[in-house]
């Protein structure tokens, strides 16, 4: 049985032009090593992320999360039912087990994994590592809805208030099935694009990675040919930015406060509670199991608008 619950995150890919490129861009900016004989990341010897090279113009140079399932084929017919539509059906990939390409009603487009020989994520939460998933849609009912039905996700509305913001701010955690809703066992969340973000931009999946500093990592990300699309701000939670690499990927990095800010809010976690060096993502699980280094619950401001392209759903026919 796969060491990940089922529809939560397990795997991380960036589908690329120029996969060499990418090697370097990412293996400076965090400090990633590759294995020489599988598109995988490592970070401390750990498996992290995938690069992929790009077998399609039609495909967006994008990041993509794949959530974990024991049965990919039972999986997709849920999703289907719920609304959603499948980009690509379930097909093997050797030790990589099963994969499949989705998207919610809203249009955001995400991964299946049927663990193979291997699991997927071996580190998470940790600088270097994924940390955090949100799902941007203008679909609110429909796609809470259709993640409630297929997954069971168990969401939690923040409340403006405790993030500074106007009453209109909706935003919702969720945690997996079989859990108490909360900071302990959130993976992700769903956020509203508003009025204020162009028409074309479609529903979307944002990536997080976790670093030691988002002003260091932004500084490299733009000497390496990336680019700031929303610069560092503070959150409750820490400090965020949304970047693009040098080949058009959209990703998202959080470096938490390195002091507990004042008047953050119960959910969050306490800066320095326990420390992250070493934490595995398949450590047993505990109160802190699944933990993400604090909810990213604040939408970077106008990060969405600034690149309508490089978050489009695909064509489901890119794959035949």
């Amino acid at each position: 049985m796969a060491a990940f619950t089922e529809g939560t995150p397990c795997w991380v890919d960036a589908q690329l032009p120029d996969l060499e490129a990418g090697k370097r861009f990412y293996g400076e900016l965090f400090g990633w090593t590759f294995d020489p004989d599988r598109d995988e990341a490592l970070s401390d010897g750990r498996r992290v992320a995938g690069l992929v090279p790009k077998r399609d113009g039609r495909m967006p140079t994008t990041w993509t999360v794949y959530l974990a399932t024991e049965d990919a084929g039972v999986l997709a017919a849920r999703i289907k039912a719920a609304g959603g539509q499948m980009v690509m059906e379930p097909y093997p990939v050797g030790p990589f087990g099963v994969l499949a390409l989705a998207a919610d009603p809203g249009g955001a487009v995400f991964g299946l994994r049927q663990a193979g020989e291997d699991e997927g994520f071996e580190k998470t939460m940790l600088p270097g590592s994924f940390c955090w998933m949100e799902v941007y849609t203008r679909e609110r009912d429909a796609v809470d809805t259709f993640y409630a039905t297929v997954f069971g996700y168990l969401g939690r509305r923040v409340e403006p208030a405790d993030e500074g913001r106007e009453s209109d701010f909706d935003y919702r955690v969720w945690s997996p099935p079989g859990s108490r809703p909360g900071q302990d066992s959130s993976f992700g969340g769903r956020a509203v694009l508003t009025g204020a973000v162009p028409a074309e931009m479609p529903g979307h999946v944002l990536v997080y990675f976790a670093v030691h500093d988002c002003d260091d990592t932004c500084e490299t990300a733009v000497r390496l040919g990336g680019r700031v699309l929303n610069p560092p701000f503070d959150t409750p939670h820490g400090r965020i930015a949304v970047l693009r690499d040098d080949q058009g990927a959209r990703f998202a990095v959080l470096a938490e406060p390195k002091e507990e800010p004042a008047g953050r809010h119960a959910a969050a976690e306490p800066a320095g509670e326990e420390p992250r060096e070493g934490r595995d993502a398949r450590e047993p699980a505990g109160e802190d199991a699944g933990r993400p280094p604090g909810e990213p619950a604040e939408r970077p401001a106008g990060g969405p608008a600034d690149d309508p392209d490089a978050a489009r759903v695909p064509d489901p026919g890119y794959m035949t």
